[in-house]
């Protein structure tokens, strides 16, 4: 496979998965906001900002959830909005246009199509829910209609390694917020996690527990752990062992990140969730620079260039 080709597959996954965990982090977010009035709004989007990688404000300047929906939702020209991946992510489709099957171009397009006419004929509610519906169709398509070779590969690999990331960062917003922020369950439920959680743990319910499933548990796929193993399955289907005393730098960071989790005490982890998850992030973005490094190496700054609505 061409790494031009690679690169963009790598790409899509990581950008319809960017969309839908975003549209879901600030779901809840925005939720909260408007049913809460005793809510510390500034606090709180300080806190998204900041988890998010975003600039946030001087002090002086007042944050409200208007101005963090136009920067994490509504801007066209930045990939890590809602939005902007949405955009980037067709984009991406349309230059691998030989490769991908016709229905999963077909969704990437449509969305891209519809996108103008969400973002100004509905609230931020219903194009959230919107954004969900057509990753998960997207998603949908890529595991029942795409052969488990290395176009799947590279999909799914940008997928998890994004919700890897994401759900970190959902996860610091709830430590970084405190009493302001989302409560476990509605965390839970923005990940469509509360049932199974419910079933796993009889209906017994702590802060550590609903923590601690969406950290690791095995069974569940936007745990970060599961993604992190669904990483790993995919890097060992690119690149089989040949020598047994050698592990590829992407692997190795997806391992280490993955083992801090599943042998770390959970009360410790829960404890300093923050710098916790910043070690995931670090992780998963060193794991994404090995990938870059090994399959699609460039001398040059990939940019992406958006459309016009």
């Amino acid at each position: 496979m061409l790494s031009r080709i690679a690169e963009a597959l790598f790409w899509i996954g990581r950008y319809v998965e960017r969309a839908d965990d975003t549209a879901r982090l600030l779901d809840v977010h925005v939720q909260l906001l408007a049913e809460d009035p005793w809510a510390e709004e500034d606090l709180a989007c300080r806190s998204l900002l900041s988890v998010m990688d975003r600039p946030v404000p001087a002090p002086d300047v007042e944050v409200g959830r208007e101005q963090v929906l136009a920067v994490l939702a509504y801007e066209r020209w930045s990939a890590s909005s809602v939005t902007g991946a949405v955009l980037a992510a067709r984009e991406n489709a349309r230059r691998v246009r030989e490769i991908i099957s016709t229905e999963l171009w077909e969704c990437l397009n449509a969305t891209w199509s519809l996108l103008p006419a969400m973002t100004t004929s509905t609230g931020p509610h219903e194009f959230f829910t919107w954004v969900r519906e057509r990753s998960a169709m997207v998603a949908g398509i890529v595991d029942s209609a795409v052969s488990r070779d290395e176009t799947w590969q590279f999909l799914v690999l940008g997928r998890s390694i994004e919700r890897a990331d994401m759900t970190a960062r959902l996860l610091t917003t709830r430590a970084l917020a405190g009493s302001t922020g989302p409560s476990w369950t509605a965390l839970l439920r923005s990940c469509g996690a509360y049932e199974a959680f419910l079933r796993t743990y009889r209906g017994a319910a702590s802060d550590e527990r609903m923590a601690g499933f969406l950290l690791r548990d095995r069974l569940f796929p936007r745990s970060v752990v599961h993604a992190l193993e669904q990483a790993d399955v995919c890097l060992s289907g690119l690149e089989p062992v040949v020598d047994r005393s050698t592990v590829e730098d992407a692997r190795r960071h997806v391992g280490q990140v993955r083992a801090a989790l599943e042998f770390s005490r959970l009360g410790d982890l829960v404890d300093d969730l923050p710098g916790q998850m910043a070690l995931v992030q670090r992780g998963c973005s060193a794991a994404s620079d090995a990938v870059r490094a090994r399959y699609f190496p460039t001398p040059l700054v990939t940019t992406w260039v958006g459309e016009a609505l």
